[in-house]
């Protein structure tokens, strides 16, 4: 019988939020919301959906669907490019920013290579790690923060690459401009940074770390940032890296040819424009963040205060427990550990009836 290597056969694959589709088959019930994977509630700029809608609609055989996509990814290069002030030959394009996740790790780790990162963190930077037979080296958050001067710690000489979620999925907190310059100032070099900023728009503080600094400064950085989140296009699955030519350069020769897709690139191009929408999502989410910390402190619910669009809360009490008995109540949420939750900030009426299940679930108990 045919068997992967040991660091594959122990992999425990990734679990998506739960759909409502499957929810409400699965329980027979009807008008179900999903606040689990931090999907933008008011979707994707109207400028993007008509972009999907004239390309889908024209009728020129060299330009549709039955095409491939441009592999280069020309125009939204060149659309970042204007919009980051960064050169496109800086510019990688991925089938999200998990792809490019994926990407860096099997360009610049060998086996038996180690790979700092902190934890609880997203999940996909362990697997990935240890998928390309490297060693993931989880250092444990302070105060549900990357912990960077005990990631710095961590590094030995077999460290090759660091991941920072920035702000971090699922705590939502962030680290500042002074912590993340000295950790920079302490690297070694030949260690591949990887600052994912996938939520990096919703962000209010002005103290948020300044990764595109050290990317200009000619660093070993790969910023890593996406259309899924606060752009709602996660159904498009396109997300791109910032980073020196060189080591695009690497990357492009590992990247799958025509890896996004000719209405993601279109109506990305187009989000980038709508600057409009993300105010609005940006102001949705303020809401959304007010009213439940309000609930939450009337409800005496532990939380912490976050800088993304979900909020993690800890429940002190089983989370898959509560998780199930939430679906129930037709609310989607994210168990992310043990005694805690990831809930997405949705639409108001959203919120509110995540609150009313939350209500219910806990006087049943």
């Amino acid at each position: 019988m045919i068997r992967p290597p040991e660091y594959i056969s122990t992999l425990k694959p990734y679990v998506p939020g739960k759909p409502i589709e499957e929810l409400e088959r699965e329980l027979g019930i009807k008008d179900s919301i999903k606040l689990a994977s931090n999907e933008n509630p008011i979707g994707p700029s109207p400028m993007a959906l008509r972009a999907i809608i004239d390309a889908l609609m024209d009728s020129n055989p060299s330009i549709g669907i039955n095409r491939y996509p441009d592999g280069s990814g020309y125009w939204l290069k060149k659309e970042l490019s204007r919009k980051l002030s960064v050169s496109e030959d800086e510019i990688i394009l991925g089938n999200g920013s998990n792809e490019l996740i994926d990407i860096a790790v099997r360009t610049f780790l060998q086996l038996g290579d180690e790979a700092v990162m902190a934890y609880p963190s997203f999940v996909v930077f362990p697997m990935s790690v240890q998928a390309a037979g490297a060693k993931p080296v989880q250092v444990p958050l302070r105060d549900y923060t990357h912990n960077l001067e005990a990631m710095a710690d961590a590094v030995i000489p077999g460290t090759k690459m660091i991941f920072i979620a920035n702000p971090n999925n699922p705590t939502g907190t962030i680290n500042k401009k002074n912590e993340f310059d000295r950790l920079m100032d302490k690297l070694p070099e030949g260690i591949l940074v990887i600052a994912d900023e996938a939520y990096h728009e919703y962000v209010a503080d002005t103290d948020y770390a300044d990764s595109m600094k050290h990317f200009r400064a000619g660093r070993d950085i790969l910023i890593l940032r996406t259309f899924s989140k606060i752009y709602g296009l996660a159904g498009l699955r396109i997300g791109y890296g910032i980073a020196r030519k060189d080591i695009i350069q690497e990357m492009d020769k590992l990247r799958p040819p025509f890896n996004t897709n000719s209405l993601a690139q279109n109506a990305a191009i187009h989000a980038l424009k709508d600057d409009a929408h993300i105010r609005h999502s940006q102001e949705i989410n303020e809401q959304g963040k007010r009213y439940f910390y309000r609930e939450f402190k009337s409800l005496n619910i532990k939380y912490v205060p976050t800088e993304a669009n979900f909020i993690y809360i800890l429940l002190e009490r089983d989370s898959k427990v509560f998780y199930n008995e939430m679906l129930r109540q037709g609310v989607i949420v994210r168990p992310v550990g043990h005694e805690e939750i990831r809930v997405t900030i949705g639409l108001p009426e959203e919120n509110e009836r995540f609150i009313e299940a939350f209500k219910k679930v806990k006087d049943d108990k």
